[in-house]
């Protein structure tokens, strides 16, 4: 992997059980499993939010089908994760900003590749059970409760490396018409992105972490969860139903 930091005890799984985790991983069994980096960015955004998601629910978007425990590959992958996953919660609840696991990029080996990353963490968010920005106050037409204003304009802050580095920042500003930077001024800014990830990361997990504790809720109706079976009765997730509309 493209990283030369010296991870801490508690940054990651031994470096046996890290290999051992990237060769089940790239099984014949487990054809639909993420990558070993895209499994630490999703973890990360999976173990923070309004809730967690549970580790059922993770184990199976991780290793790509609900039928990933039927063989031994899958069960040994899981338990696997399950340790990796404590390991990184215990890193994130202290404070530490986790050594990321990247690969290189294809058309430059040396320089790691944060995008799979970041956007595993964003999927992370995007399959919560809770809408992050939701539970903050802010309504559906896009409005926001005047006491969560703050709230949200955090967690925005801290969600900014990951919309970068992912491309949808720009994206999202050339839609409205506004400039983005070029050449070097573009560069630092993905470079101070790449080095603010880790801070970035611990600090959504802890805002996350001191919200459940407040047990601030601000909604006044329950909320249909987005793997939950979809209210209209086809059968499928809320999230693959209307959810996605």
């Amino acid at each position: 992997m493209a990283n030369d930091d010296t991870p801490s005890p508690r940054a990651q799984l031994p470096d046996e059980e890290l290999d051992r985790l990237e060769t089940l991983l790239d099984d014949p069994a487990l054809p639909d499993a993420m990558r070993l980096d895209e499994i630490q960015g999703y973890l990360c955004g999976a173990l923070s939010g309004p809730q967690a998601i549970p580790d059922s629910i993770w184990l199976t978007d991780v290793l790509g089908a609900e039928d990933a425990y039927d063989n031994g590959v899958g069960l040994e992958a899981a338990n696997l994760l399950r340790k990796f996953a404590t390991a990184l919660e215990a890193e994130l609840a202290a404070g530490e900003p986790p050594v990321l696991l990247l690969y290189g990029k294809e058309d430059d080996e040396s320089r790691s590749d944060y995008t799979p990353w970041c956007q595993a963490y964003l999927a992370a968010v995007d399959n919560s059970e809770e809408d992050w920005f939701e539970f903050l106050g802010e309504t559906e037409d896009g409005t926001e409760d005047e006491d969560a204003h703050e709230e949200i304009a955090h967690l925005d802050e801290r969600l900014f490396p990951l919309m970068v580095l992912t491309g949808e920042a720009e994206a999202a500003a050339k839609q409205h018409g506004e400039e983005w930077p070029d050449g070097e001024e573009r560069e630092k800014l993905e470079n101070d992105c790449e080095e603010g990830l880790p801070a970035a990361v611990v600090d959504i997990y802890r805002f996350w972490k001191a919200k459940r504790g407040a047990g601030t809720v601000r909604r006044d109706a329950p909320k249909v969860g987005r793997n939950d079976p979809c209210p209209c009765g086809s059968g499928k997730k809320f999230k693959q139903c209307c959810g996605a509309q």
